[in-house]
């Protein structure tokens, strides 16, 4: 029988619980400033959960994760339509998408690693091509945890792969994040229009609630009069990092100053998508937590939302003969 879950863990005690279904990091457990571990992700206790859920806790999503706004668009004189699934736009895929399937699990050496492959057939949720997806998180003595994309193609498609996990620092289900202090790498972000598409404008964070140039506590600004409460409800917004060659490279940081945990995340990606679980609403977790409204955040690394209609933006077109390949880590530490 195929693998159902894999645990890994590292020299250093922490662990990581990765679902096939949905290729989900259901738990991840972190130490606070006094040695104490707490699980830090958002998740369920049960497969029927993650499958009946819609807030794309821990999963993979794909086959495009975020918007693409009308639910269509055109590619090499063919226009394809998509199940509309976020008001008129498609969102991480469709109805069914990544999220929703169960990935080939096999595991690394050393319960250190484990490989998630799918293969996303031609015309899953109208996107073209037999897509291979393969997804590894390796968890390392560093208290890192990578997670390794690469994909192949035998017809052009749209791709764009994340993972996306809502954190809270002080342990899942322990009130809101608005506490916790963000640094975000970003000069810039691409606004939205009323339907959270972006418009194609990368506008200077200055002088904006955008600005998370320096720490700032996430709710010093979340309900100022501007784009984030007109449209998300708080933060969902992509920000376009400061990034030099496309290596891998610190992408934002955040702390928690309760409990003195430290996120990192590092990325090979241009975007990042800052979200402050608006919609979470007394959602039922695992081990009878209840997630409240902004009882999470995302930083999900990415290319652009609505790439596939904004010829400006970073291209998201792969190719036969092509590999996507893209690199995140989520590194842990204490203050």
């Amino acid at each position: 029988m195929a693998a159902t879950n894999h645990s890994l863990t590292n020299g250093n005690g922490m662990q990581v619980r990765i679902l096939a279904y949905g290729a989900v990091v259901q738990s991840l457990t972190a130490p606070d400033r006094h040695g104490a571990y707490a699980d830090v992700v958002l998740g369920y206790d049960s497969i029927d959960a993650y499958a009946s859920g819609q807030a794309y806790l821990g999963a993979i999503v794909g086959r495009y994760a975020n918007r693409i706004g009308g639910a269509r668009f055109e590619l090499d004189g063919n226009r394809y339509s998509l199940p509309a699934n976020d008001g008129p736009n498609t969102l991480h895929g469709g109805f069914r998408g990544f999220d929703k399937v169960v990935w080939t699990m096999k595991p690394g050496p050393a319960g250190r690693s484990v490989r998630l492959t799918y293969v996303s057939p031609e015309g899953e949720q109208g996107f073209p091509g037999d897509v291979t997806i393969r997804v590894t998180y390796t968890l390392t003595d560093e208290d890192e945890l990578r997670i390794d994309y690469d994909a192949t193609t035998d017809r052009a498609t749209p791709l764009n792969l994340s993972n996306h996990a809502y954190f809270n620092l002080a342990g899942h289900g322990a009130g809101d994040i608005l506490g916790h202090e963000l640094e975000l790498l970003a000069d810039a972000y691409t606004p939205v229009d009323s339907n959270l598409i972006p418009t194609g404008e990368l506008r200077d964070v200055t002088g904006t609630p955008f600005d998370f140039r320096t720490p700032t506590a996430i709710g010093a600004r979340v309900d100022d009069d501007d784009q984030q409460l007109a449209f998300g409800q708080g933060y969902d917004h992509n920000f376009v990092l400061r990034k030099s060659a496309g290596g891998l490279e610190l992408a934002a940081r955040v702390f928690e100053p309760g409990s003195g945990r430290v996120l990192e995340v590092l990325t090979t990606e241009p975007g990042v998508q800052f979200y402050t679980g608006n919609h979470l609403h007394g959602l039922p977790g695992k081990h009878g937590a209840s997630y409240g409204r902004r009882g999470g955040f995302c930083l999900e690394t990415q290319h652009f939302p609505d790439s596939p209609n904004r010829p400006g933006f970073p291209d998201t077109i792969l190719r036969p003969g092509e590999t996507y390949a893209s690199t995140t880590v989520y590194r842990f530490a204490v203050r």
